[in-house]
């Protein structure tokens, strides 16, 4: 997912599809690494048909310094910078006082102006100048209250991001900066400032329309109230996050409780005493239990801990975000909150949006039911007990088997083929590949843990430099407890006409290395990765002018297709050939029958994987729809329709970090699913394959580098050459189009 921090979700300031058929022949290069634990690990295996792929038999990657590539940025008119992270709590709070004093100076000289002679760029772009400094320190400050190792810094950082965000709200609303935007707008309508192209024309209807968001039709009185009501869930919305940030819970189970857990986790996990720790925020550890554990009530006990993490937190927190949201939208004329916010979104209406998710899980009716019925035939053969029957708790502990059973894959043997050193170099060599760029190691400076990795971004051809990100791997307490991609800075041309790059920040939960062992992943988690590092690339390779419309600033229903897109990779088995390799064996790669047979599993469970996602999005919405009495019941009773039910007692809403940024929106990944389906036939189509630098580089020009500064709906085009349909994603779900 790709974070955003509440308020810009809100206000606007700132700015899985089908499969293609895997090739007979295995691969039979062998790697010259012998070390997988070193990040300088050249790859030198070359798959078939992967083509000239740009990278094969490099050097190990020198590192190098940021005023290194300053050189070539100043040729090409741009600006690269290492954001300042501060490492104290009273830095933060100086350059909070600092960034908003500053803002407010600039924000106060643009309402200052005569709006008779106020034109455009003294308006509309000097608001972007203006709003742009505060909101790269707004994402500095998230982003280190979601991963800063120190709990006084998280606070601080979650107290500057408050402080921020009210500004900001309140910078919305400021009753001079409208009159000065409504009389250009006027004046322009009447065709006496026409001119406006593109980009800029864009930049005028956008900011208009937030102005219509927030109420200005409407009375002073109504609008103050809206205005105090933002304030208020910005404010609710932070403590929701740092509830769900800082909440910990360890498990402590025997070795016999965690029969069948593969031997690196309990390696890993074992305390002096001998018993095992499972941390019940951690996804990964989650994961692994509840795949592996052959003891059900070891599954049923995690399960119930996970789904009731931060309850007495955040159940009040998530009452008063509803209410209060609905509070919101009712002022503004809305019916509910989902239609607020699916209004600038693909979808247009909640109604809409509700009707997509409602449509597929009717769809995937039959096969979901066919699927649980072959996961319950694998329960009453294991336990003995004819009636027994899938719960929460079970299904992935039963794919598991399934995937073994009928398909011979053992998904902890497969880890063995994606030492995460290995994935992560082999996945910059395909990304480097298709988009035309290079990543070059940087020393971070001022890092705010100590294992922080950054990277420089530069073209391949040109040389220029075009941002940078930052890798953030490993779970620690006190982190954000999945994986997403951060913006630091995003790009935008500054007032004085150069283009400053972005920066990007990916933040990770991989699983360490056991003693002896490199950190490995599973299928999935390569999956994951591919996708975030799509949102990362996103990011970075941007072009839009205006700092609102950069990088993944689009509708919150399309932002996920083209990093879902990159999910394909992780199956391909050509892009597979260049990183799978047994790390303790590394002539041995990923036997093509084990990459069919977990494709053939992967969709003998599509439906029962999907109707998950589809239960949250239906929750989502419906919360948001309300009114809702009883959350809890309500988000269990509408996961139940569309699932499995929650375990008894549970309030598994209260841990749900998505009903903050993705409110009324988490229907956007199967809405983007089905967009980036469409996106991956373009590859499936071309000569290379997912490893075709020319579709990847239209790729990278029509999709990535306009970001929001035109409709979604042309960039497609443009890419596609037609507009999208769903053919591909229903095929894919083996449903008809």
């Amino acid at each position: 997912m790709r974070a955003f921090p509440a308020v810009l979700a809100a206000l606007l300031l700132a700015g899985c599809g089908s499969l293609p058929d895997l090739a007979d022949a295995p691969w039979t290069g062998v790697p010259q690494a012998q070390n997988p634990q070193d990040p300088a690990t050249p790859l030198v295996a070359r798959p078939p048909h992967a083509g000239a792929l740009s990278g094969y038999g490099a050097p190990p990657r020198a590192r190098r310094t940021v005023d290194s590539f300053a050189g070539e940025a100043a040729k090409r008119g741009v600006e690269l910078i290492v954001p300042w992270f501060e490492q104290t709590p009273q830095e933060v709070r100086t350059q909070v006082a600092k960034i908003l004093a500053e803002g407010q100076t600039a924000m106060d000289a643009i309402a200052a102006q005569d709006p008779a002679r106020a034109g455009f760029r003294k308006i509309f772009v000097a608001l972007d100048d203006a709003v742009y400094p505060v909101v790269s320190s707004l994402n500095r400050w998230y982003l280190m209250k979601e991963t800063q190792p120190d709990g006084a810094m998280r606070e601080v950082c979650n107290e500057a991001v408050q402080q921020t965000e009210q500004w900001l709200v309140g910078v919305s609303f400021r009753e001079d900066l409208y009159a000065l935007c409504a009389h250009f707008n006027e004046e322009y309508q009447r065709g006496e400032r026409a001119g406006l192209r593109g980009e800029d024309l864009r930049l005028l209807e956008m900011t208009m329309r937030d102005y219509r968001r927030n109420g200005f039709a409407l009375d002073a009185a109504t609008r103050a109230e809206v205005e105090s009501l933002q304030k208020r869930l910005s404010e609710v919305s932070n403590r929701f996050d740092q509830n769900v940030t800082n909440c910990q819970l360890e498990l402590e189970f025997s070795a016999a409780q965690l029969a069948g857990l593969p031997a690196a986790f309990l390696d890993a996990s074992r305390t002096a005493t001998g018993r095992h720790i499972v941390r019940a925020q951690v996804t990964p550890d989650v994961v692994t239990v509840l795949e592996n554990a052959s003891v059900e009530d070891t599954r049923r006990t995690l399960s119930v801990a996970r789904h009731s993490l931060a309850v007495e937190e955040n159940g009040p927190v998530l009452a008063e975000l509803l209410s209060t949201r609905a509070r919101i939208a009712a002022l503004l004329g809305y019916a509910h909150w989902a239609d607020y916010q699916t209004e600038i979104k693909m979808a247009g209406t909640g109604a809409a949006a509700l009707e997509f998710v409602d449509g597929l899980i009717d769809g995937l009716e039959p096969k979901f039911r066919a699927e649980l019925e072959v996961l319950g035939a694998l329960k009453v053969a294991e336990t003995g007990k004819p009636d027994a029957s899938i719960h929460v708790w079970d299904y992935l502990y039963y794919q598991n088997r399934l995937l073994s059973s009928a398909y011979g894959v053992d998904t902890a043997e497969l880890r063995r083929y994606f030492p995460l050193e290995r994935v992560m170099e082999g996945m910059f060599l395909v990304y480097e590949h298709l988009f035309g760029v290079r990543f070059h190691p940087i020393e971070p400076t001022r890092p705010w843990v100590e294992d922080l990795r950054l990277f420089v971004v530069e073209d391949s051809s040109s040389l220029e430099p075009l941002g940078a990100f930052y890798l953030d791997l490993y779970p620690r307490d006190g982190k954000y407890n999945h994986f997403a991609q951060f913006d630091v800075i995003g790009g935008k041309r500054l007032p004085n006409g150069i283009y400053r790059r972005p920066v990007a920040a990916l933040v990770c939960n991989f699983t360490p290395g056991a003693p002896n062992e490199p950190a490995l992943m599973t299928h999935d988690e390569v999956e994951t990765f591919f996708h975030e590092f799509g949102h990362c690339m996103h990011a970075v390779l941007t072009r839009a002018e205006h700092g609102r419309f950069a990088g993944g600033s689009v509708p919150r229903d399309f932002v996920e297709a083209p990093s879902q897109m990159f999910e394909n990779w992780a199956w391909d088995p050509d892009v597979l050939a260049i990183f799978a390799a047994d790390w303790s064996d590394p002539s041995r790669g990923v036997p093509v029958e084990t990459l069919r047979a977990l494709k053939q599993a992967d969709l003998a469970t599509k439906a029962v994987w999907y109707r998950r996602q589809l239960g949250y999005a239906s929750t989502d919405l419906r919360l948001h729809m309300g009114p809702v009495e009883d959350i809890a019941a309500a988000a269990n009773r509408a996961m139940a329709e569309s699932f499995l039910p929650a375990p008894p007692g549970t309030y598994f809403a209260t841990y749900w970090g998505h009903l903050t940024g993705y409110d009324a929106g988490y229907y956007g990944y199967a809405w983007a699913d089905s967009i980036a389906a469409d996106l991956a036939t373009a590859f499936t189509r071309a000569p290379e394959g997912f490893l075709d630098a020319q579709v990847g580089m239209r790729l990278r020009r029509e999709i990535y580098e306009p970001g929001g500064s035109r409709p979604v709906e042309d960039s497609v085009r443009a890419f596609l050459g037609r507009p999208s349909d769903a053919r591909a994603f229903l095929a894919g779900l083996g449903l008809d189009g």
